[in-house]
């Protein structure tokens, strides 16, 4: 399902993730907010309801990161496009099964993202065992 994110279907969205075999969370690489909403609403919010469920983390509009229209746009708000390395921090911190950029625009990494979707519920990655509590 793509679900909206607007705050008054907070409580209906929830009714589609029963059964979600994977999560994309996208947000937009001209976006910073949207990067932030990533940490603060999304992630927290499928943790909450689906927290074994695998998660691919995808920054689009990857065509705008260069483009001068856009960067002029975010220096007036003292802000910058989302860098690869953010986005790949980002899903490390999210515990993402992967980071992928794409643009729907010139239809790059489009395929990508859904070949990697699939992959992850085809081929989920097994827990990392948790370490044994020592005291002494």
């Amino acid at each position: 399902w793509d679900t909206a994110g607007q705050e008054e279907y907070d409580r209906l969205r929830t009714l589609s993730y029963p059964q979600t075999n994977v999560f994309i969370i996208c947000f937009s690489i001209s976006s910073p907010p949207s990067y932030e909403n990533v940490k603060h609403k999304w992630y927290p919010e499928v943790c909450h309801h689906c927290p074994s469920v695998p998660i691919l983390l995808v920054g689009t509009k990857k065509d705008l990161r260069n483009n001068p229209e856009t960067i002029k746009k975010l220096k007036e708000q003292n802000q910058t496009p989302v860098t690869p390395q953010q986005g790949l921090s980002l899903s490390k911190q999210i515990k993402a099964v992967k980071y992928l950029e794409c643009s729907a625009l010139n239809q790059e990494g489009i395929k990508d993202v859904f070949t990697e979707a699939v992959r992850a519920v085809l081929n989920p990655v097994p827990p990392k065992p948790k370490k044994p509590c020592v005291l002494l």
